[in-house]
């Protein structure tokens, strides 16, 4: 009983000394919000807003109706059009459209007489990713006009036609994609900062000799330190979780038992890192330091953004050691298929291994530096 009430006290010595400093409740409750909706509406793979001329060589019907799609599209902004093949670099080169649109001067003729007709899109292939996702764009709308052409003039369509089903996100909404992994993002930003600048801020302050000299032991002062982490972590968690049903409208569709099963032992593994990190050095510069030299290979090696499956294979398998890969596809999982407590238990697995490792390292680290 006296054990659990000197750890209570040191738990509470931590929480005061958060709270109380001005600096210290900005950290925990401005950057993570702020975040969370900068990185919700500018981080998206959909494009809203393309800038494209028109060079069209056909006085036809049937171009001009194919225009009114792009035209009458909300994703699509015209620009002006353009007459020569000398104005088309000139756009391009100096970024003022991303797409050119060429209609060659048979296209009605062609289609009139059920020959092939072709559009060219002229695209700024200096960005490749929104260079591919416009010409998807750009496939979907002539294709499904020149379907509706065949098929109001009796035309057969193509004998074995692409049908296109998403499943868990039919409309193909980039959000739906990366808020999930936000909430693992900040949750170890915030979960790693709290944890990592404990120790180091005692020892600025010159505290920490004085809870040396206390009746505590070295796995009670450890255990102080990480159950505030913790309970951080999961409010700061819970928090971006709601923003993200609530105002972004993600949707959850797996249970909250399975969610925070995986929050649960994710914390785990970043408090073990961050303590891992609190106990190795000796400032709170040093500590921020050691956070973001973990954050960021972590960020880039979780799949956050990019694929892990096309990454170098040695790469991948570095991946395996962070826990923030595993915690990536427990929220996405849950969130857009579905996924039961069943389903991801690999991933669960693996992040308990990740904490209890990390701690103990941490706990025989911080014994050395008490000894």
């Amino acid at each position: 009983m006296q054990r659990i009430i000197r750890i209570l006290r040191l738990v509470q010595k931590e929480f005061l000394a958060l709270l109380r400093d001005k600096k210290s409740r900005m950290v925990l409750i401005v950057p993570p919000t702020v975040q969370l909706l900068v990185f919700s509406y500018a981080a998206t793979f959909d494009l809203n807003n393309i800038s494209y001329a028109v060079w069209n060589e056909d006085t036809g019907i049937y171009s001009r109706q194919l225009l009114a799609r792009f035209s009458g599209s909300p994703n699509f902004k015209l620009v002006g059009t353009i007459t020569h093949e000398q104005e088309v670099a000139p756009l391009i080169d100096n970024r003022k459209v991303l797409l050119v649109l060429h209609i060659r001067s048979d296209f009605s003729r062609n289609l009139l007489s059920s020959n092939p007709a072709t559009v060219e899109a002229l695209l700024d292939g200096r960005q490749s990713n929104t260079a591919m996702i416009l010409l998807g764009y750009v496939e979907t709308i002539v294709n499904n006009y020149t379907t509706d052409i065949a098929t109001a003039r009796g035309i057969p369509t193509p004998i074995a036609p692409i049908t296109l089903r998403a499943w868990y996100n039919p409309n193909l909404k980039s959000r739906w994609f990366i808020v999930p992994g936000i909430v693992g993002l900040l949750t170890l930003v915030v979960t790693l900062l709290v944890t990592a600048l404990s120790v180091a801020r005692e020892r600025e302050e010159g505290t920490f000799d004085q809870l040396l000299v206390t009746p505590l032991t070295p796995f009670e002062i450890i255990l102080g330190k990480v159950l505030p982490g913790f309970v951080i972590g999961m409010v700061e968690a819970t928090g971006i979780i709601v923003l993200a049903v609530l105002i972004f409208h993600i949707p959850l569709r797996g249970s909250l038992e399975a969610l925070y099963l995986g929050l649960f032992l994710f914390i785990l593994s970043g408090l073990g890192v961050g303590l891992m990190i609190s106990s190795l050095v000796s400032t709170q510069q040093q500590g921020l330091l050691g956070a973001f030299l973990f954050l960021v290979p972590s960020i880039i090696l979780s799949g956050f953004a990019s694929p892990i499956a096309n990454m170098p294979i040695f790469i991948q398998d570095l991946t395996l050691l962070n826990p923030l890969r595993y915690f990536m596809v427990i929220l996405r999982e849950v969130f857009l298929q579905g996924a039961g407590i069943s389903i991801l238990l690999p991933e669960y697995l693996a992040l308990l291994a990740i904490g209890l490792t990390t701690l103990l390292l941490a706990s025989h680290f911080f014994r050395r530096r008490l000894g």
